[in-house]
């Protein structure tokens, strides 16, 4: 394993460039404050250096809240800060200490919406975990269709087109007049839940009519597990410890 002084004294550290991306972007993004600490202890786990946007990230932000808190991005937050925001070494069940033979083996959850959707990059075997694209590409589970889909894009890339506007077209058919109110008042562990499901004919040719209420995200994310095992018999796999 390559020591923290290696993974952090790097030339050309992302910092720089991914905050001046963030800032360049068509949607709102809000930095929350790191936990030094914590960054420090998650890089040394990924072994991935702060040249990198993952890097960078985990070292400098205690996540990112996406277009008023839609998509939120796991970083290093200081505990007890940011409403409930997790950090990325609790999303994806990091050991206690750095552990050179552990590996997220099905995939590195980086993101969920608050819809229920996850985001993940994937791990070194893609197809043994049963999800679609290369090693280190970016997937997505979404709820309305409780399958993985491959987005074609690193986690570098896939960051950039976060910030780039791309995430209305992205969620056509999955918002609804007020979907930013209502997102800002949800605490980063929560998501919301609908009624009739998003799964169903009936939110999809009316999400407006649908019901929504606010549960903790590991329920949003338990119920969509159960789904995909009671109606396609498919486990989608781990989407993430909140």
């Amino acid at each position: 394993m390559r020591e923290l002084r290696q993974l952090i004294d790097v030339e050309e550290p992302a910092w720089p460039e991914l905050r001046e991306t963030l800032g360049a972007g068509s949607v709102s993004v809000e930095v929350l404050q790191p936990d030094g600490a914590v960054g420090d202890a998650s890089l040394l786990q990924l072994q991935v250096t702060a040249r990198s946007y993952l890097g960078a990230v985990v070292l400098h932000c205690g996540g990112l809240l996406v277009d008023d808190g839609w998509l939120r991005m796991f970083g290093s937050p200081v505990d007890g800060a940011a409403h409930g925001m997790p950090s990325l070494a609790r999303v994806n069940r990091f050991p206690e200490s750095c552990d050179s033979a552990w590996r997220p083996d099905a995939g590195l959850v980086v993101a969920h919406d608050v819809l229920g959707g996850v985001f993940a990059v994937n791990g070194g075997s893609p197809a043994d975990a049963g999800r679609p694209g290369a090693p280190g590409e970016v997937a997505y589970f979404g709820p309305d269709s409780l399958r993985w889909e491959a987005l074609g894009m690193g986690h570098s890339a896939w960051l950039a087109w976060l910030v780039s506007g791309a995430l209305d077209e992205f969620y056509e058919g999955l918002r609804w007049p007020g979907w930013r109110d209502e997102a800002r008042t949800l605490k980063n562990d929560q998501g919301l839940s609908l009624f009739p499901p998003l799964w169903s004919a009936e939110a999809r040719q009316n999400i407006a009519g649908t019901s929504r209420r606010a549960v903790p995200m590991a329920e949003l994310l338990g119920v969509a597990r159960d789904s995909c095992r009671q109606f396609d018999g498919v486990d989608p796999g781990f989407l993430g410890a909140v």
